[in-house]
């Protein structure tokens, strides 16, 4: 009886294994999915910023693990709601403003090579095209088109959220032959931000027509190359070529960039921009703008802007703590420089230094004012927010007027053969006004004017100054800062006097 029980009960426990066993064989073995690109498909996943897709297909190769299955079930539930963190560990300042940021394609720390696709992207904050992490990407002959809105223009302008195509975190960007269009606002085009994060554009057309929608922008460090790129910018604070907080440097060669909105200049530096064949038309805003201790450097370009009560080229601390320092460098070699308004003075400097350098550029301004440096109520704290300009001509011919006020100082130098026709603080307004001739440069005058000192030992020839043309006008001197001139009278070619102010 015993023994027919416990063979009874062995028959159950076997019947038991048998239908564990069963079970267990009927369980799935859970796989991450893959991401595979089609090589034609339009592009529309919205992964995170710390997605890990990747332009290749499902990787193959090798078996799942070996082994018996866990004793239980899986967990019961939903994962949890919302975007998983931003950034990765160690996250620098160049994805601070990047926390809601997504890529319709996004490539993460991988390289991957595309040609002949379109990349859409139409949600908030949403990229076409993100690469992060030191992602290498490569695209020939692509559309990329984004309509959707940035959250925060701030973030935008300063980290490239919401931008068409954007590198961050140390990636590299190639992009030719191609076209990208943004509509929303705060869509700028292209963007590279944060050191080691590199852009290089090569026969690209861009197009922006949001309010922030700049065409290309670097900041925190990112860089960008542009051989042959158009852009074309329409909204308000929208520069075609720029850099923002942190500072960026963007070298370019040839092209055509057109802004059209108010206050959106050509070109905006807070950091480093360097353009040789340019042609640049702002019909909104000046054609160029340097924010604190910054740099625009242009060769054998064309700049024009037309807009009244605007200039030509603007140099200034606005405080905003978009740049830091107060000494901005403008630099131009041969083309042209045109302010065509009829008011408005060609260069505006205000609450910072300016060092204007000029060599062989045709100038032209409307209004008859060549440099106007001087405080306003906008930026800095009235009474100490004038500015100083030293402008150095080479091979240049200027041809306007040069007025600053009573917080401002002028400093100008005329060198191999430059020549100046017009006045220099003509009003007695400014804080001081100094120019210096060498032998083979001049000064025609056209009306009185009034210098602090003048720096000629080349040009006094007895008591006549043979390189100051001056038409029957005065050129009044102070005579206490001034002791080169020791205080004398002297005759101008062409009837006048320079004298001691009386």
């Amino acid at each position: 009886m015993k023994k027919r029980t416990m063979l009874f009960n062995i028959s159950i426990l076997a019947v038991l294994i048998l239908l564990l066993s069963a079970c267990a064989s009927a369980t799935p073995i859970a796989t991450e999915p893959s991401t595979t690109v089609s090589a034609t498909a339009t592009q529309t996943s919205t992964n995170s910023q710390t997605s890990t897709s990747q332009v290749s297909a499902a990787p193959t190769g090798g078996n799942p693990p070996s082994g018996a299955l866990p004793n239980g079930s899986p967990p019961s539930g939903s994962p949890p709601s919302g975007n998983p963190p931003s950034g990765s560990s160690g996250s620098t300042s160049s994805n601070q403003g990047l926390s809601t940021a997504t890529g319709a394609y996004t490539l993460d720390g991988q390289t991957a090579s595309e040609t002949d696709q379109t990349y859409t992207a139409s949600e908030q904050d949403q990229s076409a095209v993100y690469v992060i992490n030191g992602g290498n990407l490569t695209l020939d002959n692509v559309t990329i088109n984004t309509s959707g809105n940035s959250s925060s223009n701030d973030n935008s302008s300063f980290y490239g959220l919401n931008a068409a195509v954007l590198a961050t975190s140390g990636s590299t960007i190639k992009l030719a032959d191609s076209s990208v269009s943004t509509t929303g606002s705060g869509a700028n085009g292209v963007f590279a931000t944060g050191e080691g994060s590199s852009v290089s554009l090569s026969n690209v057309t861009i197009n922006a027509t949001g309010g922030g929608g700049h065409g290309v922008m670097a900041t925190q460090g990112g860089s960008m190359n542009l051989t042959n790129v158009d852009i074309t910018t329409a909204g308000a604070n929208s520069a075609s070529i720029a850099t923002d907080r942190g500072g960026g440097t963007i070298t370019s060669s040839g092209g055509t960039v057109t802004s059209s909105g108010a206050d959106s200049p050509c070109l905006y530096s807070t950091g480093r921009l360097v353009s040789t064949n340019l042609t640049c038309i702002a019909t909104g805003s000046e054609s160029v703008v340097i924010e604190g201790a910054n740099s625009i450097t242009l060769t054998v370009s064309s700049l024009t802007s037309s807009i009244e009560d605007k200039w030509g080229v603007m140099i200034y601390q606005s405080m905003s703590g978009d740049a830091q320092g107060t000494e901005g460098e403008f630099n131009m070699t041969g083309g042209s420089l045109t302010n065509s308004a009829s008011s408005g003075p060609l260069f505006f400097v205000t609450n910072t230094t300016a060092y204007i350098n000029l060599s062989a550029v045709r100038l032209s301004a409307g209004s008859g004012v060549l440099v106007q440096v001087a405080g306003t109520d906008r930026w800095g704290t009235s009474g100490s927010n004038g500015g100083t300009v030293n402008l150095t001509a080479d091979k240049q011919t200027l041809t306007g007027n040069l007025v600053a006020d009573s917080i401002s100082n002028l400093t100008i130098s005329l060198e191999n053969g430059s020549t100046l026709e017009g006045t220099i603080n003509a009003e007695h307004s400014a804080k001081s006004a100094n120019i210096t001739l060498d032998k083979t440069s001049s000064w025609t005058v056209t009306a009185d004017s009034y210098i602090t000192c003048l720096n000629d030992a080349d040009g006094i020839s007895g008591t006549t100054m043979t390189n100051i043309i001056g038409n029957g006008h005065t050129v009044y001197y102070n005579a206490s800062a001034c002791s080169a001139l020791g205080g004398q009278t002297y005759t101008l070619v062409g009837g006048g006097y320079l004298k001691p102010a009386g």
